[in-house]
């Protein structure tokens, strides 16, 4: 424990200059108390108080090992939350039959078939009727998903949100994407807690707390529109809410350095830089991708691939070129383990998950967000 010299003023009185000083009123038994890293994370704290004022400039940056000791904060956060209890691992649920689409709908290619379809080897770039058809798939995709947002509420199970999501794409006159690709069973993914993505819906009920990501894409006259958020569910905990917010702003961060000419290795920079700031993981196995009259999951990428982290690749971007950016940022590790229906990815320490996507066009100065209405 640290005691307050009375020869000293309070901490927050403290300017740089008086910074040596503080070490040196550190008590011995401060340090055989307690373990090295508690005191790093107590030395934080102060620091990003004295940020924020005038007299101490920090840059995060220039102190060892500050990214892992705001990570190990966070996760101790979220183990001693009084908001919150520990959340038993996700268990599987009873999935139900598939879902019928009325035979006036188009189906894409691949629906009657088990098999993943042939990896695209072209980049999705489109014409004016191309784009307007693009257009209205992604205006539908992003209406379904806010819908899909509105359901979520403890009680509630996936099954139930996909079929609620099902009756509005068939309704529109549009075909569930990802219902019968490579064998999915369900027209939407609905991923809840430590799911990083592509979770089947089941007979399993929303918990307080839970939170959801619900990944929509729908086929349109011709063309896919893909879109995913992630939802609260009832009293969720700080350290899960700022999870998501964080994902969020990674997306946007993402999407801004987007325009014609521009390196698509600067989306996983500006994306892994802003995570880091937290200590979140980046999950770095799946991608952004090509989509337009191509629609693709998993490790099936329509060009271009779009690392979410930083990387070297070469390529860059192209006026009228549409693709999806989907960073999925854990509170912990970002290795994953796949259930047996080869789809269900969770993080393999049980940690919470949070993705956000959009599907965005690339014009001449920037990009224009699709998914949005």
């Amino acid at each position: 424990m640290v005691k307050q010299d009375s020869r000293h003023p309070p901490l927050f009185l403290w300017g740089p200059r008086s910074l040596p000083q503080l070490f040196s009123s550190l008590h011995v038994g401060f340090l055989l108390e307690t373990s090295a890293l508690i005191f790093m994370c107590v030395l934080l704290e102060l620091l990003e108080d004295l940020k924020g004022t005038s007299r101490l400039p920090v840059h995060a940056k220039k102190i060892s090992g500050l990214e892992e000791a705001i990570r190990i904060r966070r996760e101790r956060e979220l183990r001693t939350s009084p908001t919150s209890k520990r959340r038993p691992a996700l268990r599987r649920g009873k999935v139900s039959q598939r879902l019928l689409v009325p035979d006036h709908i188009p189906r894409p290619p691949y629906v009657g078939s088990e098999l993943l379809p042939d990896i695209s080897k072209e980049h999705q770039i489109h014409d004016s009727e191309g784009l307007a058809r693009m257009r209205a798939a992604c205006e539908l995709a992003a209406r379904v998903v806010d819908y899909a947002g509105t359901l979520v509420r403890p009680s509630v199970t996936t099954n139930e949100i996909d079929k609620a999501v099902h009756q509005m794409i068939i309704d529109a006159g549009a075909y569930p994407s990802p219902l019968g690709y490579g064998g999915f069973p369900k027209s939407v993914c609905t991923s809840v807690n430590e799911c990083m993505c592509h979770g089947i819906p089941d007979s399993r009920q929303l918990q307080d707390g839970d939170i959801i990501n619900i990944d929509v894409t729908v086929y349109l006259n011709g063309y896919h529109g893909d879109t995913s958020k992630t939802f609260l569910c009832g009293n969720v905990n700080n350290s899960m809410q700022r999870l998501i917010k964080v994902t969020e702003e990674c997306m946007y961060k993402g999407i801004a350095v987007c325009k014609d000419g521009a390196l698509f290795r600067k989306i996983g920079k500006r994306i892994s830089e802003h995570a880091e700031k937290f200590g979140y993981g980046v999950v770095d196995r799946f991608v952004g991708h090509g989509i337009g009259t191509v629609f693709i999951r998993t490790s099936h990428i329509s060009p271009p691939s779009i690392s979410l982290i930083g990387n070297d690749k070469s390529g860059h971007m192209v006026e009228g070129q549409t693709f999806t950016i989907e960073p999925i940022l854990t509170l912990g590790t970002t290795d994953c383990v796949t259930w047996e229906d080869n789809w269900t990815t969770l993080t393999a320490d049980g940690s919470p998950a949070a993705q956000f996507e959009h599907t965005i066009l690339i014009t001449r100065t920037g990009a224009e967000i699709l998914t949005k209405y």
